[in-house]
């Protein structure tokens, strides 16, 4: 299981509709309005998209609160990963971590360096000062999948001055990140021109529900857009995905009212999981929780979940992790209710 959504695998275990708990998908949906919006749009599809994406890129740069020069959009949010690990000689990873990134390197033949997070899944930063040189690209999830946990603001800046002093490039691959609490915003941290060694992915894909759009975008610096449009593909971007981007950002009830529903349903399903035995639960600041099986492992729990019509995501692909963990997305009261009743009727088989 190399990502999660991968229901049609699995459609013929179970008779019913199944609940799939391996994708981290914004469990209200997709803003209000977009899909009436989005079939007005159908008379559009005989026509290409404008090869610059210029309105998209200026409600994305209104969004973010960025310059609309820095803007770059992409078939989601690995496309521009693709791109940017094509512009660097080196890809140094924390693991465990998000698979693309691993993958994406190996595309291009690169050099890749994978640097264990710590025992708490902060980053070792002593190996990172120890390893990195001039030339490297360091990619990281923030927060990271699958452990959920965002990079505490010290330690970002921290980061961020040891790849600039050594040469480097940082990558920060935020696709999940209008789910955390509202302490810091990274964008505004290294909106600064000083800021050039520094890029932040976002994605529509997570918060707003929208993974069959394939929409990523990114605030990069000056010296980087002149090399990054050599190597982007024309039109990567569909109609629908232009048309929707240019209204999701601007739904901000939308916006408001997932960031608390997504704290209060990780409040509730923290503490509920917290109460069963044989398993350790891992602290979130995102809508995904990253579970450790204490008696059994990934392939027994799949299963005896898959029985009750929910897919769970297996842990083992992640580098760094083994068969002994698994990863369940927050969804609503009911479903995260039916999650909980699985964990204690399994009963004895994992407690």
């Amino acid at each position: 299981m190399e990502h999660g959504g991968d229901l049609i695998s699995y459609a013929d275990y179970y008779q019913g509709e199944l609940i799939d708990f391996s994708s981290n998908i914004n469990p209200l949906g997709p803003p209000k309005g977009l899909n009436e919006l989005l079939m007005d749009s159908f008379n559009t599809l005989a026509s290409y998209p404008d090869i610059q994406y210029r309105y998209l890129k200026k409600s994305i740069s209104k969004y973010l609160k960025c310059n609309e020069k820095n803007v770059v959009v992409g078939n989601g949010a690995v496309e521009i990963i693709n791109n940017i690990i094509h512009l660097f000689k080196r890809v140094i990873v924390f693991i465990p971590s998000f698979s693309e990134y691993e993958s994406r390197a190996k595309v291009f033949g690169k050099e890749i360096l994978k640097i264990n997070y710590l025992e708490d899944f902060s980053l070792d930063l002593k190996k990172l000062k120890e390893n990195m040189k001039k030339g490297d690209l360091l990619i990281l999830g923030n927060p990271n999948n699958p452990t959920g946990l965002r990079i505490k603001k010290e330690e970002l800046i921290k980061t961020y001055e040891i790849v600039e002093n050594k040469g480097g490039f940082l990558l920060l691959d935020e696709a999940f990140f209008e789910f955390c609490p509202e302490d810091y915003d990274s964008i505004e941290i290294f909106r600064d021109e000083k800021f050039k060694k520094v890029g932040i992915i976002r994605a529509a894909t997570k918060f707003f529900a929208l993974p069959g759009i394939r929409l990523g975008y990114a605030c990069i610096p000056d010296n980087m857009i002149e090399e990054y449009k050599k190597i982007e593909l024309p039109w990567s971007v569909n109609a629908l995905a232009d048309c929707a981007g240019r209204y999701i950002f601007s739904s901000k009830d939308y916006i408001v009212k997932s960031k608390d529903y997504i704290n209060q349903e990780r409040k509730f399903l923290l503490d509920e999981l917290s109460k069963i035995n044989g398993i350790k639960v891992y602290t979130t600041h995102t809508n995904y929780i990253l579970i450790q099986l204490l008696k059994w492992d990934e392939e027994f729990v799949f299963h005896k979940f898959l029985k009750d019509g929910l897919v769970i995501r297996k842990c083992s692909s992640f580098d760094g992790l083994g068969e002994n963990h698994i990863r369940v997305a927050i969804k609503d009261r009911d479903k995260n209710l039916r999650l909980i009743e699985s964990f204690k009727k399994t009963g004895e088989d994992i407690v």
